[in-house]
């Protein structure tokens, strides 16, 4: 007798019927948490003492992804045991539990954490791995180039900070490279602003977000288009700009010498009849290693790449020192700068401070009133140029406008003594 029947005409064979018994009860067993991502920060030393305890018993927890009941247990470390040798790394686990718990909420839960804990414990060796996490946190949230750059942004800064704070760390090469990922990205979405303008023709407005960018991101992959591109719009600017756009063309040929565009610039230093200048041997060594490192993408990449959300830094490159200063946008230059040509007026500096010694206000005169004054003493200094009668004329003048306004107001009293004597009669007429 057949112990396993043939249900929709395919047979089933004992031997299969086990595999895929085993395939569910793994899948089980993952799915209820028994599957275990080792902890990267734990604590090998064998002690019985109650704070160890509690510790293990945490990292197991976080191990196993049960991370509400982690935290509870090393805040329970933290609050009893106050001077444990265990306090800076109970403190740095529960930043890792909700890092690890991952989430909009859990990653600013960690961030703040981490923060704590590079505040309490500087010098401690893991105070890096702490700002490492935090600039983890918000490189994993950037976005396309052409979309909110905030994470961006943040990264960088986060990124910096490491560098600048824990310049020894063995953490520095991986944040460097992240860097550099990150300079790509916030340089790409500076790119395409620039030659959205090119392209529309509002060359001022091009060139001067593609000087900006090539001046201050002088690693991003397409540094050479976006100088061929600055060169371009300070040409069609006019003859003015002719210097730079030399220097825009000069520059590609110096600094980008393996470029597919530095031929092309030098034909056109040539045109301008301007200097070329000799090839950079740092810049070649730079992009001879670039090419030897490069990672070509897969054959789906453009795919998934439209399917995720976070960018493509393949480009970015492999070496070289990143931009260690926050980017600051310019001013045009066809806006002409203060201080240049006749009539710019003050160009000094207004400050503004509290008056300590107030004898200058109590015995100097108002400078207010000198005005005033000055203005009134121009009129009399013109009245008395002119005829000596005019000014004996004025007392008698104004004599008689004084008694015509009394005779006015007795006329006027008189009218309304008549107006009240006629009322009367008025009324007992009807």
């Amino acid at each position: 007798m057949n112990r396993f029947p043939n249900w929709g005409g395919t047979r089933t064979t004992p031997w299969t019927a086990k595999v895929l018994a085993a395939l569910l009860v793994l899948t089980l067993l993952t799915s209820c948490g028994f599957r275990r991502k080792k902890y990267e920060n734990p604590i090998t030393k064998d002690t019985q003492q109650p704070d160890k305890i509690l510790f293990d018993k945490a990292i197991k927890d976080i191990e196993r992804g049960r991370f509400e009941v982690a935290r509870l247990t090393l805040q329970t470390l933290i609050n009893t045991y106050d001077t444990s040798e265990y306090l800076a790394k109970a403190k740095l686990a529960i930043a890792d539990s909700w890092y690890r718990e991952g989430g909009s909420h859990a990653l600013a839960q960690a961030e703040a954490e981490y923060k704590d804990f590079i505040l309490f414990y500087p010098t401690m060796e893991e105070a890096a791995e702490a700002q490492s996490r935090i600039c983890m946190i918000h490189y994993r949230g950037m976005e396309k180039p052409d979309r909110d750059n905030t994470h961006a942004l943040r990264a960088e800064d986060e990124c910096r900070q490491l560098l600048v704070q824990f310049p020894n760390s063995k953490f520095v090469p991986h944040v460097q490279q992240l860097l550099r990922n990150i300079q790509e990205v916030l340089a790409e979405s500076e790119f395409r602003v620039g030659s959205f303008y090119h392209t529309k023709g509002s060359y001022p407005a091009a060139a001067n977000r593609l000087e900006a960018l090539t001046n201050h991101y002088p690693l991003y992959s397409k540094a050479d288009q976006a100088l061929w591109r600055l060169g371009d719009s300070y040409a069609k600017m006019g003859p003015r700009f002719r210097e730079k756009s030399g220097a825009a063309y000069a520059k590609i040929v110096r600094d980008y010498p393996l470029s597919d565009l530095a031929d092309d610039a030098k034909k056109k230093l040539i045109e301008m009849e301007m200097p070329v200048p000799e090839p950079d041997p740092v810049a070649i060594a730079r992009m001879k290693y670039e090419q030897e490192h490069y990672e070509k993408p897969g054959f789906f990449s453009p795919v998934w790449n439209m399917m995720r959300k976070s960018p493509d830094t393949h480009m970015a490159a492999k070496s070289g020192t990143p931009t260690m200063t926050p980017f600051r946008p310019t001013i045009p230059a066809s806006v002409p700068l203060p201080g240049q040509g006749a009539g710019s007026g003050f160009t000094g500096d207004v400050t503004v401070s509290t008056v300590t010694d107030s004898t200058a206000l109590d015995t100097k005169p108002d400078a207010r009133q000198a005005v005033a004054g000055s203005s009134s003493g121009d009129g009399q200094q013109t009245t008395s140029g002119g005829n000596s009668s005019e000014g004996q004329g004025a007392p008698a003048a104004a004599e008689g406008a004084g008694k015509t306004n009394n005779n006015k107001n007795s006329n006027d009293k008189k009218k309304d003594k008549k107006e009240k004597a006629e009322k009367p009669q008025k009324t007992a007429k009807r």
